[in-house]
């Protein structure tokens, strides 16, 4: 497939479980969540999220919103990088979580090495949101979500996912919660690996 290929931070939800807010501005080591994120992708030019844009100003990044209403999920927000993409001329785009600050640095090289119009990352599991996505998909995705569509395996696997193991010690560690952002600190302590 090669080409340019677009990160694009999903950071639209509404973080119930952690008492609302931005899990991705919650502070790590020094740094908001959402910078290790920027760091590791690597390739990050727009962060998906809904709500005041400003917030996220300190990253230089534009903000994208859902473009369909009523909060559905983190399928809109792919959408949306999709969206911006394809305005860009940018053919293909790599998704990861606003939450998830410890994943490979070389995790869009590997899902963009493959050539599949959708190529998903498992460690123990499938994890959706970090995903190569092929930007001429986005038409089928909107029909999809208006349709009622939200499950983001349902919609990959019915486009051929393709998927990458993605080896090392919980990679995709996310952050839910008070006690997994405790977790994620004291993993950050525990050396120079997980900065």
């Amino acid at each position: 497939m090669g080409g340019e290929i677009a990160g694009i931070v999903l950071a639209g939800g509404q973080s119930r479980r952690m008492g609302g807010g931005d899990k991705g501005l919650l502070d790590l080591g020094g740094r908001p969540v959402i910078a290790h994120v920027i760091a590791r992708l690597g390739c990050t030019r727009a962060i998906s999220a809904n709500g005041d844009p400003a917030r996220f100003a300190g990253f230089g990044l534009p903000v994208l919103p859902d473009s369909l209403p009523d909060w559905p999920g983190p399928l809109a927000g792919v959408l949306a990088g999709m969206d911006w993409a394809a305005g860009q001329g940018i053919p293909r785009i790599v998704t990861a979580a606003a939450d998830t600050p410890f994943f490979p640095r070389d995790l869009a090289a590997r899902l963009g090495a493959v050539e599949a119009p959708v190529v998903m990352a498992t460690s123990g599991g499938d994890h959706p949101a970090f995903a190569a996505w092929d930007v001429s998909l986005r038409d089928d995705l909107r029909a999809a979500l208006v349709a009622g569509t939200r499950r983001m395996r349902d919609w990959m696997d019915a486009q051929g996912a393709v998927r990458v193991e993605i080896p090392g010690e919980d990679p995709f560690f996310n952050i839910n919660t008070p006690a997994d952002l405790d977790a994620a600190r004291r993993r950050l302590a525990e050396g120079p690996q997980w900065t």
